[in-house]
């Protein structure tokens, strides 16, 4: 990598795997930038971004500085992945935890036998169990002595610096069993931490397994060859056989098939697609041979978005890790403090043994390290953004998951949102003496070649109701009015209300009705013959299958005000308010209207999230506390500004977004009691004297075994959909 400033440098970092590295990380390296947001963490990742642009800073200095925390870097693009490092680099931390335990073990054993049942002390231990011990002690700091020794340069100190004190103060005093023992299950604690940071690291990971390593790419000849998805231009013909993952995001040109989504949408069942249909990378075809015109490169896939996204949403945490930070940031210092006055003031003050009260100072070094602290909600918020990207929902960031707990009203624009964003029909009504079939027949018949959206709802109908509809002849199309032709031998027409007008064929009733259906927001399209009108078709955006019951949800889980912000006229807006059950309705909106209606209701509620898909939508979307966006047939400019996307375009995961939401924050809240109560009882137990340093690293690592199994289990599909 050169030091070219246009971009941001992109480093590797071994070894970073909970918040605490992306502290030590920032103290070095905020100086240097002089403004935290000149750095991006991926922590899930591993991934360092750093701009350097507009500042005498060198990738040097950043390398320098990087190495002065005991961690190792690497350009992005030299550095080789998880799976193609060396045996030494991936499982290093389980073979020192394993040596360190191994030997500690040993030298009890050596001691023991040695010993034979006679009391030892520190002056007659044998020999060769210190030897063993020393060892185990070394294999379970290695990992953890660069990291203290920059704390103490430093004067910050850090849970490295405290177990490193507890442990060789530990031998210092001849309690080299002990030692052994702190050391082994510090080493091991952070082992469970790393593994449980990559089991999210390689659900995320998982995500790119989704996209297939090669192409079928149909050139102009006819011929199809077989290359790599990130080579294939944009606009290329694709050829995905049964059974195959689609490589590239795309649209159907041929053939039709049922469509598994439920790697990028959630979506549990197969959807049917055909020609004209979107398909995403990474989706698996059904029984049918599709050819797909390829719509955006392989860098630019949903697919390719959604993992950079998730990537990138560590570094965005979450108030509760930022609390806990800060908290880790007072507690340390304090906890040294409070454990160098119990070593000195007892035995100056009350004449108490020094070693007596140097050991319970380091029990109470060992048994306040912040260790489960800090490891509590990081995991749990990484497991929280997974669960959430399995299901069909991204969330931008750890400080986009706890917002929804907090909701207190909803804005949601209406079309593509609470409407499926196209007409349907709503009513067939016949006249003079003509029934629905007879009138949808005719209209079909008339619209059967037509692809405007009026004419295809028409013509969807006629399927729904599996009615067989003969061609027109003698088809004329009307610009912007309607059309004619010829069926079963007579002549009829079909247009707008203006349209009939102009026949002159419209009657004070006819005008009374047709006036009454456009007041309730429908869309009428009137079916006549030379003779009289024979009767009207009205149509609407329907609304969405799942509208109602969600809204019944958002309401019982809390929601207490509900709005629809739409551009649409009043009358249409509010029949879809009274269907879905909306508590206000705001119609005839420009873009600016709707961010002056959200920031009306951030005013009144506070935290409010705003839905929508289009591009009209962004503003308010970028206004509101929480964006959400509809995903799947979304603007790119509504999803780019939302904080969450549903990949699906399925409302309903908007409750199970507040559900999941609330129960991370439950997940957090127990985490931190827990760790603060383990570390409570013991403090007392130390300065009774009843505390012993194995006992306390054992406390300290069952809390953080006990808090990383439950932040995980939001990674249960189980326990998601409670």
């Amino acid at each position: 990598m050169t030091d070219a400033k246009s971009s941001p440098i992109e480093l590797r970092i071994h070894g970073m795997d909970c918040a605490e590295e992306v502290l030590v990380l920032k103290r070095e390296l905020i100086p240097l930038l002089e403004d935290e947001d000149r750095l991006g963490f991926d922590l899930i990742g591993g991934k360092l971004s750093i701009d350097i642009s507009s500042l005498d800073v060198k990738l040097a200095d950043v390398l320098a500085a990087i190495e002065r925390t005991g961690l190792n870097a690497e350009p992005w693009q030299d550095a080789k992945s998880e799976r193609e490092s060396s045996f030494w680099s991936q499982h290093r931390r389980t073979m020192l935890t394993t040596v360190s335990g191994v030997f500690g073990v040993t030298g009890l054993v050596t001691q023991l036998m040695l010993s034979r049942g006679t009391s030892v002390t520190s002056e007659s231990l044998p020999l060769a169990a210190v030897l063993l011990y020393v060892v185990g002690i070394i294999a379970g700091l290695s990992l953890v002595l660069p990291k203290a020794w920059r704390a103490a340069l430093s004067l910050r100190p850090d849970m490295n610096l405290m177990m490193t004190v507890a442990v060789v103060g530990a031998a210092l005093i001849g309690e080299w069993f002990e030692g052994a023992t702190v050391a082994f299950l510090f080493s091991l604690s952070l082992l469970l931490e790393s593994w449980s940071v990559g089991r999210a690291r390689r659900a995320i990971a998982s995500l790119m397994d989704l996209s297939p390593p090669i192409a079928h790419v149909r050139g102009e000849a006819g011929d199809v060859t077989d290359v790599a998805p990130a080579d294939v231009a944009i606009g290329s013909t694709l050829i995905v056989r049964p059974g195959e993952k689609i490589p590239l995001d795309g649209r159907i040109v041929l053939g039709t098939s049922g469509i598994d989504q439920a790697p990028i949408t959630g979506e549990s069942v197969p959807v049917e697609k055909g020609v004209g249909d979107e398909v995403f990378a990474g989706t698996i075809n059904g029984d049918g041979s599709l050819e797909i015109a390829s719509t955006k490169a392989a860098d630019d896939t949903t697919l390719a978005r959604i993992i950079k996204m998730v990537g990138s949403a560590s570094s965005k945490r979450a108030p509760s890790e930022k609390w806990v930070e800060k908290f880790a940031a007072v507690y340390t210092p304090v906890v040294m403090i409070a454990a160098v006055l119990i070593i000195i003031v007892p035995p100056l003050a009350l004449s108490g043994e020094w070693s007596d009260w140097l050991y319970r100072g380091l029990v109470l070094l060992v048994i306040a390290c912040p260790c489960a602290l800090v490891i509590s909600t990081p995991v749990s918020v990484v497991a929280a953004l997974a669960a959430a990207a399995r299901n069909g929902v991204l969330i931008k960031g750890g400080v986009f998951i706890e917002l929804p707990a907090r909701l207190r009203a909803i804005a949601m624009d209406k079309t593509g949102t609470l409407t499926q964003g196209r007409p349907a029909v709503v009513d067939v009504v016949p006249l003079g003496g003509h029934d629905d079939e007879e009138l949808l027949a005719r209209a079909g018949a008339l619209e059967q070649n037509s692809n405007h959206p009026l004419a295809r709802a028409i013509v969807e109908e006629t399927e729904r109701r599996s009615m067989t509809i003969a061609t027109a002849d003698e088809f004329v199309s009307i610009h912007g009015k309607g059309a004619s032709g010829r069926f079963n031998g007579k002549s009829y027409w079909l247009g707008s209300h203006r349209y009939l007008e102009q026949r002159g064929q419209e009657t004070p009733e006819v005008h009374e009705q047709l006036e009454a259906m456009q007041e309730a927001g429908r869309t009428v399209v009137v079916i006549g013959n030379d003779h009289h009108v024979c009767g009207f078709i009205t149509l609407a955006d329907a609304i969405r299958e799942e509208t109602r019951e969600v809204v019944n949800q958002l309401h019982a889980a809390g929601i207490e005000h509900l709005v629809m912000l739409t551009g649409d006229n009043e009358g249409t807006a509010n029949a879809i308010a009274k269907q879905a059950g909306i508590d206000e309705v705001r119609a005839e909106l420009l873009p600016e209207d709707k961010v002056s209606a959200v920031e009306d209701l951030v005013a009144k509620y506070e935290h409010v999230a705003m839905i929508g898909d289009g591009v009209n939508d962004a503003p308010a979307l970028a206004r509101a506390s929480l964006g959400i966006a509809m995903g799947a047939a979304g603007s790119d400019a509504a999803i780019e500004t939302a904080d969450i996307a549903l990949m699906s375009d399925d409302l309903s995961k908007i409750p199970w977004l507040i559900h999941h939401s609330r129960r991370t924050l439950h997940i957090i809240r127990q985490n931190i009691a827990f760790s603060l109560a383990v570390k409570a009882v013991f403090v007392i137990l130390t300065f009774a004297g009843y505390a012993s340093l194995w006992a306390a690293i054992a406390a300290d690592m069952g809390a953080s075994l006990l808090v990383i199994a439950n932040g995980l289990r939001l990674l249960s599909d189980d326990y998601g959909n409670n």
